[in-house]
């Protein structure tokens, strides 16, 4: 549909793909072009862009409706936009490479538009080459870059990547996952002054930076009382340092002063010991001639004894040799009546030895007599060999059959060693494809952490359900070649990939209501057709198209459960979509003529093939094959199912080896049994044979025995006499020994009496000599003890002159004095201060060192470390005084810039919440917009929260993601932009097929809403996109209609008549 008294040009390409579009002229006149905001739209030129080989696009200034079928290239002209302002392809959701926006088969490709300014349009012109992927940049018809178009965009408050200005087809969704921050931020760049967003970071940075010093200060503030606690604590011990110090003053004056007081002391001791010394001398002199005549007759006396006692010592040996010849004497006496009391104990053992010997002999007589009677009984009994001989028969039949079942025990042993080994493997190979299946549910885990949460509770609680459940498609698709996997990940979207597959419909709705409602997961879920559409044929054979290269369908290249497969060969046709290879690219022209070919794959490529419903011609699109991020780790089921049985085989083998076992040993264990009775009966056999060899052995053996023992008899009686002539013989020898032992005591007797006679004559002098010593004793002891005095005192005086010495010497070092030098007068003040004994020096000198001592710990770097910390404290409350201020200044600050954003954006989100309640209202319903916040402090925490109600059962739910419908966020989506149309400050807005997914009724009211507002002389220019209207909408003047057309047939555009078309269709009309 056209607006009335607009002109409608129409441009033409000429390749296989062409495509034009139905537009309005170029505003020729002022007041047309005063119409249009500063940033508008004028025109869009394309060539060799996406579908279009040429094409020209005027816009109006107001709602521009682009209608026409998928695929003729709409979406093209807001991918035009998005390139030529400099966006960017992420922006876009489609390709990554601006390569990939040329038109297929061309090495370039190029998009020009023409933005309204006042003083004189903006031309921007991109020139894109696929080769090295680069862009040439014209601005106003000079060579530009990207930087400085990017410079001229913003300053015409143009945003492409803010999804409140521009929303492409494929962001539409992203819209309602945008959190609240991000919507604040967007809304605030769209629709805000321009210096609102940048007041708003100016707070973020702010209150960044407040938070920074905050932490500074209380660093500081907590860093410094700790510095003043620990100086508090040193400042104690730096006056315990001083007061040490005081002590040691004193030591060191006190150990100064002790060698003077020790060398005055030794001095006075020293002249003390000399007078005594000479006193002692005066008194031995007069001792030593009083004591001269006693002490010559005692010398005479002892001249006397000396030979006595010399003679009495001669004695004394002479009488020990004759008592040690007597004790030798008596000795072999001793001896010779031992041996004569050996050789009769020698006779008695030989009489004893006898008597035992005819005991023995008797005995063995008695022996021999028993054995003859038992041989006797023996001999009349039958012969036992023949029944040995038939034990040992039994017994070797007992080893052949133990034999042959250790024989079948070895079999089942290596074949059990067989078994186990192989069951090991297959073990192996199992536990490998588990750890593959791990790998999965890793890469699920990293991408939805969600679905990975609902997997765990589905495998605990998989009782709850009554029909089939499984778990996510890329958890239990399993692709039976690696390279396939591209192929499958490509057709089949990730939010089906990630969905949970359902027999029963009910069991899906429980499920969610667990997983979604209850513990709040976002997660998909499916229910499998009721209609198992697995085993579905494809429309040809496979046969019949690899003439083509196609070599299998995509459902032969991956096995799934019954229901999943079913729901992808509904939903997917998995099982009428042929994959080719390289061949299938070479023969493409001819490939998609093919009829009942609607969706096929090359190696890298994935064809769509369309056929228009009005001309018949067929319409192609390809994309490119992304490598697999999901399905390449592939697990063989049946290989899994066909190890499975084998498993279970080689365990069932296992448990009937194991009987076996069981039995033979039962077997081994009663032969066991048997030969040991037949063992039993054959030792007692053996032995009554044996019996009576063995008694004509023994006695054979004790008659053998009485001939040796009797001739071996002793004659008593002639051992008898050689004993009494030993006797004799022994008897003579102690007669000459006592007469000799006679001789020597008679010696030793008149010895004994000499030396009395000498000891007589000695004890007469030995009194006289005591007489006289007792008489002088007393004055020899006086001078003994005299002459040992003077020996002590001159030794005393040497010693003492010596020590003298030493201590005046050491006395001068410690008070650093020359030899010659005497003490100064400022020592001997301070000496006079001081005790003047040795014990009053060393008791005040322990006393002081004692208290030094109490001081542990301290030196002088307890008073540096004082004094450096004192200078830091003052240092530290000069600096928080500085970064306190600097807080109070950036508060100061904040406080005004949050007046200067908050008030303004709180009347901004009034404003749209006023208009976006009354959109709601007019459509039934209920939404409000509101600008939420966690804390008033926390300035990058705030946002924009949307909430909706499209049912009057319900309460206002936050619009996110998953709680609406995809048509409810749509129509939210739709009203909070066009809340924002009327307050827009950007020049333009897009709106990419935003109504595909609400219901009639919503759509309707929708874009009556929408030409209301976008039709508005105060509201900028507008881009609603839409592949479809409904009928007997409500249209106004303002609107611009863009059909877009695409096909083989279309006229060139200077063949295009606007008012012949229309003067045909009136005709046309009349007629009918």
């Amino acid at each position: 549909m056209e607006s009335g008294g607009r002109q409608r040009l129409s441009h033409a390409s000429s390749h296989s793909q062409p495509a034009s579009t139905r537009s309005a002229r170029q505003p020729g006149g002022e007041g047309e072009a005063g119409a249009f905001v500063e940033g508008s739209i004028l025109r869009i030129t394309m060539k060799n862009f996406l579908t279009y080989d040429y094409c020209e696009v005027y816009p109006g200034p107001n709602l521009n409706m682009i209608i026409g079928a998928n695929g003729t290239g709409k979406s093209s002209i807001v991918c035009a936009i998005c390139l030529v302002l400099a966006g960017k392809t992420a922006t876009l959701g489609r390709g990554d490479k601006v390569g990939l926006y040329v038109k297929r088969g061309c090495q370039k490709g190029s998009v020009e538009i023409e933005l309204y300014k006042n003083g004189g349009n903006l031309v921007i012109s991109r020139e894109i080459h696929v080769e090295n992927n680069q862009s040439l940049w014209i601005l106003n018809g000079g060579i530009s870059n990207q930087k400085k178009v990017e410079e001229e965009v913003k300053a015409l408050q143009i945003q492409v990547s803010n999804l409140c200005q521009f929303l492409p087809q494929e962001k539409v969704g992203e819209f309602a996952k945008m959190s609240k921050i991000e919507l604040l931020e967007a809304t605030e760049k769209s629709v805000g002054p321009p210096e609102m967003y940048e007041y708003h970071c100016q707070l973020k940075n702010y209150r960044n930076k407040e938070r920074e010093l905050e932490n500074v200060v209380k660093e500081k503030a907590s860093f410094l009382e700790k510095a003043k606690q620990r100086n508090e604590r040193n400042k104690h011990d730096v006056n315990r340092y001083y007061e040490k110090r005081r002590h040691l003053d004193v030591i060191e004056l006190l150990e100064k002063k002790k060698p003077w007081v020790e060398y005055e002391t030794a001095r006075l001791e020293l002249e003390g010991v000399k007078m005594e010394r000479e006193e002692a001398r005066k008194q031995l002199s007069a001792l030593r001639q009083a004591q001269a005549p006693m002490l010559k007759k005692i010398k005479q006396i002892d001249d006397r004894l000396k030979p006595i006692d010399d003679q009495m010592k001669a004695k004394t040996a002479a009488i020990k040799d004759a008592s040690l010849r007597c004790k030798q004497k008596q000795d072999q006496l001793d001896s010779k009546n031992k041996e004569i009391d050996d050789i009769k104990q020698d006779l008695r053992l030989k009489q004893t030895e006898e008597e035992d010997h005819q005991k023995r002999i008797s005995n063995t007589r008695r022996t021999i007599e028993d054995l003859k009677s038992e041989l006797a009984k023996i001999s009349d009994q039958p012969d036992v060999t023949p029944q040995i001989n038939a034990v040992n028969v039994e017994l070797r039949r007992l080893q052949m059959e133990r034999a042959k079942i250790e024989g079948e025990k070895a079999d089942l042993r290596r074949e059990s060693d067989n078994i186990t080994a192989e069951s090991r493997m297959l073990e192996r190979k199992l536990n490998d494809m588990n750890n593959m299946m791990n790998a999965k549910e890793d890469k699920l885990r990293s991408r939805h952490k969600d679905t990975h949460v609902a997997v765990q509770w589905l495998r605990k609680n998989r009782e709850l359900f009554e029909g089939n459940v499984y778990e996510p498609m890329m958890l239990v698709l399993n692709i039976k070649n690696p390279d396939f996997a591209k192929y499958v990940e490509t057709h089949i979207s990730f939010h089906d990939l990630r969905a949970f597959v359902f027999q029963r419909k009910d069991d899906m709705e429980k499920f969610m209501t667990e997983v979604r409602d209850k513990m709040n997961l976002k997660v998909n879920s499916i229910a499998a057709p009721e209609e198992s559409c697995s085993k579905r044929t494809p429309s040809r054979n496979i046969e019949s198209l690899r003439r083509f290269g196609f070599f299998t369908y995509l459902r032969e290249m991956f096995d799934a459960p019954d229901e999943v497969m079913s729901y992808l060969c509904f939903q997917y046709k998995v099982h009428d979509v042929p994959v080719g290879n390289e061949q299938t690219k070479a023969h493409i022209e001819t490939v998609i003529k093919e009829p009942y070919l609607k969706v096929f794959y090359t190696t890298d490529e994935r064809y769509a093939v369309k056929k228009s419903l009005y001309s018949g011609k067929i319409s192609t699109s390809n994309t490119p094959i992304h490598f697999s991020q999901y399905l390449t780790i592939t697990v063989d089921a049946e290989q899994k199912r066909h190890l499975e049985q084998q498993m279970k085989a080689c365990r069932s083998r296992l448990n009937e080896i194991g009987e076996k076992m069981k039995a033979l040993q039962k077997e081994a264990a009663a032969l066991d049994h048997k030969e040991n009775e037949l063992l039993a009966e054959k030792k007692r056999l053996s032995e009554l044979k044996g019996k009576k060899r063995q008694l004509e052995q023994k006695i054979s053996t004790k008659q053998d025995s009485l001939k040796q023992m009797e001739h071996n008899v002793v004659d008593l009686k002639k051992v008898e006499e050689e004993t009494k002539e030993k006797i004799k013989a022994v008897s003579f020898q102690k007669v000459t020994i006592a007469t000799a032992m006679v001789a020597k005591m008679k010696l030793r007797a008149q010895l004994t009496m000499e030396k009395g006679h000498l000891a007589l004559e000695m004890a007469g002098l030995t009194a006289e000599k005591t007489k006289l010593e007792n008489d002088c004793r007393e004055s020899v002891s006086e001078f003994k003890t005299t002459e040992q005095r003077c020996s002590r005192l001159e030794l005393r005086k040497v010693q003492l002159t010596e020590q003298c010495k030493g201590l005046l010497k050491r006395a001068k070092s410690n008070c650093r004095m020359q030899p010659n030098e005497e003490l100064s007068e400022d020592l001997c003040q301070a000496f006079s201060k001081l005790p003047d004994s040795l014990d009053e020096v060393d008791a005040l000198l322990n006393e002081e060192r004692s208290r030094a001592e109490c001081f542990t710990g301290l030196s002088e770097n307890v008073v540096e470390e004082y004094n450096r910390r004192e200078q830091e404290i003052k240092d530290l409350e000069k600096d928080l005084e500085k970064k306190t201020d600097a807080l109070n200044t950036y508060r100061q600050n904040i406080s005004e810039a949050r007046e200067r954003w908050l008030n303004p954006l709180k009347q901004l989100v009034e404003q749209i919440n006023h208009k976006f309640s009354d959109f709601f209202r007019s459509m039934q319903c209920a939404g409000e917009v509101e600008l939420h916040s966690e804390t008033e402090e926390e300035f990058d925490k705030y946002g924009i929260r949307i909430r909706v109600k499209f049912h009057s059962s319900t309460q206002l739910h936050e619009l996110t993601a998953h709680h609406q419908s995809g048509g409810e966020r749509s129509v939210s989506t739709m009203l909070y932009l066009m809340a924002l149309q009327e307050l827009n400050r950007c020049p333009f807005r897009v709106v990419d097929e935003i109504n595909q997914g609400m219901d009639p009724v919503n759509e309707r009211r929708v874009f009556d809403i929408v030409v209301r507002t976008a039709c508005k002389e105060t509201t900028s220019q507008y881009f609603f996109i839409t592949p479809k209207l409904l009928q007997n909408l409500t249209y106004a003047e303002e609107m611009t209609i863009l059909c877009v057309h695409n096909g083989a047939h279309m006229l060139a555009p200077n063949e295009w008549n606007q008012k012949a078309f229309i003067r045909r269709r009136l005709q046309k009309k009349a007629r009918a």
